[in-house]
C-alpha cells in the first residue's frame, strides 16, 4: 500500500526572543520540528526581515515559507504545527500580537476548506473587523495571503508556480500585484 502524502504550505514567523535565541535562531531551528510531527520539509525559503503587521504592532518579524508533505489531513497538520509553535512557547493571547514562533498553514494543495462560501466570507472581511474576528475552523486557502508581501515573497522562493484555487492566480502573480513598496520591505538576510 502506497502512503498518500499531500503538500501543504506553511509560512514561519518571530519577532520575539525565546530563551535567549534570536527570531532567526527560532525559524530556523524549528524546522527539525517538523519531522517529528511526522512533517517531511520538501523546500525552504530564504530568511527575510520583514516589518511588523500592523505596522508599529512590536519589533520586526524574521520571515520564511516552507513546503511540506505529510499523510495527514489538513487539520491534523494544522494541530501539529500548533504543537511546535507550544515547544516554542508561542501564546496566543493577542491576534496579530507578538510571538516567539508563528506557523501559518497557508494551503493544502488545490483544497479549499470548509468550503468557497466560507472562504469567500473570510477573505472580504473587512479590515477593522480582521484585528478581532478569526474563524473557528480552519480556512483554506488562508484568505489574506494574496495580500500580504511578507508572506508572498518567502513562498515565491519555494513555489512560485502554485495556483490559488479561487483567484486563479500563481504566487508569483499575486506577488507582482502586491504594491511594491511592500515588496520592497521584505530584505534577504
Amino acid at each position: 500500500m502506497t502512503e498518500n502524502r499531500l503538500f501543504f504550505l506553511v509560512a514561519l514567523g518571530s519577532n520575539l526572543e525565546n530563551e535567549g535565541t534570536t527570531p532567526l535562531g527560532t525559524v530556523q531551528s524549528c524546522l527539525s520540528a517538523f519531522r517529528d510531527e511526522g512533517i517531511s520539509v520538501t523546500s525552504v525559503s530564504r530568511f527575510y526581515t520583514t516589518p511588523c503587521f500592523p505596522a508599529g504592532a512590536g519589533p520586526d518579524y524574521v520571515n520564511a515559507a516552507v513546503v511540506v508533505q505529510a499523510a495527514l489531513t489538513p487539520q491534523e497538520v494544522l494541530t501539529r504545527l500548533h504543537r511546535i509553535e507550544a515547544r516554542y512557547r508561542r501564546t496566543r493571547t493577542e491576534r496579530w500580537g507578538m510571538r516567539t514562533l508563528d506557523l501559518d498553514l497557508l494551503a493544502a494543495g488545490e483544497a479549499i476548506l470548509p468550503d468557497r462560501a466560507l472562504f469567500n466570507h473570510w477573505r472580504a472581511l473587512p479590515q477593522d473587523q480582521q484585528r478581532s474576528a478569526a474563524p473557528d475552523q480552519l480556512i483554506l486557502p488562508h484568505p489574506r495571503l494574496q495580500d500580504r508581501a511578507f508572506v508572498l515573497v518567502p513562498l515565491a522562493d519555494v513555489a512560485p508556480g502554485w495556483v490559488h484555487p479561487v483567484l486563479g492566480r500563481s504566487v508569483a502573480e499575486m506577488l507582482a500585484d502586491c504594491p511594491l513598496a511592500d515588496r520592497q520591505a521584505v530584505d534577504p538576510l
